[in-house]
């Protein structure tokens, strides 16, 4: 196991980059503790595979360096790192049976027979082919394939780092949450450094001590999922995270209070003078439909999920969302919005901006 650190670290596929948005990867300096479990969050090309590929070695980074521990690996080739790494698609090998692709990693670095047999029982319990070991792999359906991949790259125990780059693209709804539920046990009775690469917020939120944001290349916000949903500090990371997302609706801020068309919404915290795009983010889950006080909404729809009711509704000419509780009734009178004001986040260019206690 290692601690992995990104030191000024930036890629381009271009030969010659010569601007920031030449860039597919912009620069970064992180370091990620030794045995914490990570997941890349982002939407399609925002840089996480790129990201993934530089720490496991299949690409070399345009500029800076990636240490595990103490150690320089930047130029290392893959082989050298001792990790281990899933793919989106199953790779495995159709001639072996469950058990000899399972055992495969072990018996090429000449583990000891009964270790073997032991870790591979093990590991097939854990991704439910214990009756399929004998099987050869060709005959498997992609679900069954995925998992073994999954499991031939958990299967070491004494690894650097485990890499999964989205492994649960082919598996079913019902086994990609029994799988995510058996990789943090496994992550917990380990203690392995585990990065995980996906585009789904609940695969991420559910398997990371801490979710790394990506938007457009860079890292946006490193956080615990309670961090990401009350204080995003990017209104991407509002957008992405959450269901339905942050209200984002632009404002003009004046100390603690922000001016939407003319009425003002009071904050928890005081704001200076603020340039550029500014608005105020806040999540419906902290908002309220009302028949008095507040502010005027058009409500436009009312969907009930179950757990709760989304209010869709026009707000001066903005999109907002409002989660009502499940057993509140909606009525036609109720026509007003109100913001709980300790959990409106203010944002200058996208990026949150820390007041002043009020």
């Amino acid at each position: 196991m290692a601690r992995i650190t990104l030191s000024n670290l930036a890629h381009s596929y271009y030969p010659n980059p010569s601007a920031e948005e030449d860039y597919a990867l912009k620069e970064m300096n992180h370091v990620w503790e030794d045995g914490k479990a990570y997941a890349l969050l982002g939407s399609s090309g925002c840089g996480k595979t790129t990201l993934l590929n530089i720490i496991s070695g299949l690409l070399k980074p345009s500029q800076g360096r990636v240490l595990f521990g103490d150690t320089d690996v930047t130029t290392q080739p893959t082989a050298e790192r001792n990790i281990a790494q899933v793919f989106q698609f199953p790779v495995v090998y159709d001639t072996m049976t469950v058990r000899q692709n399972l055992a495969f990693p072990l018996k090429n670095r000449g583990s000891d027979a009964a270790y073997i047999a032991r870790r591979v029982s093990e590991i097939a319990e854990m991704i439910g082919l214990e009756a399929s070991l004998n099987r050869k792999a060709r005959g498997l359906t992609a679900d069954a394939k995925q998992k073994i991949s999954l499991g031939r790259g958990m299967v070491r125990e004494d690894v650097n780092a485990i890499l999964f780059d989205e492994p649960l693209t082919v598996i079913d709804p019902h086994m990609k949450w029994e799988l995510r539920t058996q990789l943090k046990s496994l992550h917990r009775q380990f203690g392995h450094t585990m990065i995980y690469v996906t585009h789904d917020q609940t695969e991420a939120l559910t398997f990371a001590d801490e979710v790394v944001v990506m938007y457009d290349g860079r890292v946006v916000q490193m956080g615990t999922p309670e961090e990401l949903f009350e204080t995003p500090e990017h209104t991407f990371v509002g957008y992405f995270i959450g269901s339905p997302g942050m209200n984002v609706i632009p404002a003009r801020i004046e100390g603690d209070k922000a001016y939407v068309n003319g009425s003002h919404i009071q904050l928890g915290r005081g704001y200076g003078k603020l340039d550029g795009k500014v608005e105020i983010g806040i999540r419906p889950e902290f908002t309220a439909l009302s028949n008095s006080g507040g502010l005027p909404v058009n409500v436009r729809r009312v969907e009930d999920v179950g757990r709760h009711k989304i209010v869709r509704a026009d707000f001066f000419g903005n999109d907002i969302n409002i989660v009502a509780p499940e057993g509140v009734q909606i009525t036609s009178d109720m026509n007003r919005v109100v913001f709980n004001p300790g959990k409106v986040n203010v944002y200058e260019n996208d990026w949150r901006v820390n007041g002043e206690a009020a």
